[in-house]
């Protein structure tokens, strides 16, 4: 089972979104299970247990797990293929967010924007690297900063935008042959606190400086 995997197909999109079908994956996510074992779970008769497995097989979803004997019958055991999973905006291939129709590094729908173009390319690049059975290279760094004022976030991103971009220039090489190009894309948002988080941790701070 992987630990993420990106969904890219609409139609398996809209398979995953179905709420019963939602939780089948979870519960599937945590081991295998036949639909005589999920029907008591969901509440639902195995026969309609076994048209939603059907579905999320279909497209990929879960898979056999292995069979079993129970009296007369042999039961699948299926589970997921996941343990969690992002839709690519490529689901949404039409109306999909495009960074490059404004630039604003103040905006956070363009960092939404990014975001979304993030999921899509990496998405395509695992699909890709996995069918090539080959390793891909990638990086992130994530971590959390507390500002004491709004003139210090903004210095923060001051030199945040001088560094990276001494970075870029310094390592930038264009014509070199056999080069790869790569996509550097650096965030700053306010932290997201969990609901059971106090009132005034969950306070929205402004947004620019």
């Amino acid at each position: 089972m992987l630990d993420v995997t990106v969904i890219e197909d609409p139609e398996a999109a809209a398979v995953s979104l179905d709420p019963i079908r939602a939780r089948l994956l979870a519960e599937l996510a945590a081991g295998p299970a036949s639909a005589a074992m999920l029907a008591g779970k969901v509440g639902l008769p195995r026969q309609k247990v076994n048209y939603h497995l059907k579905a999320l097989e279909r497209h990929g979803l879960v898979e056999l797990a292995g069979e079993r004997r129970k009296g007369n019958v042999t039961e699948r055991l299926m589970r997921a293929t996941a343990a969690s999973y992002v839709i690519s905006p490529l689901a949404l291939a039409s109306v999909q967010p495009d960074p490059d129709r404004f630039r604003d590094q103040l905006s956070a729908r363009w960092l939404l924007a990014l975001g979304a173009r993030l999921v899509r390319d990496v998405g395509s690049l695992i699909t890709g690297a996995a069918k090539a059975r080959k390793r891909l290279a990638t990086y992130a760094l994530d971590g959390e900063v507390r500002f004491a004022s709004a003139a210090e976030r903004a210095a923060f991103i001051e030199e945040l935008t001088v560094g990276v971009s001494a970075l870029i220039r310094k390592y930038d090489a264009p014509g070199a042959e056999g080069g790869r190009d790569h996509r550097i894309v650096v965030a700053v948002h306010p932290t997201v606190k969990p609901p059971s988080a106090t009132p005034e941790a969950t306070e929205i701070p402004e947004l620019n400086p």
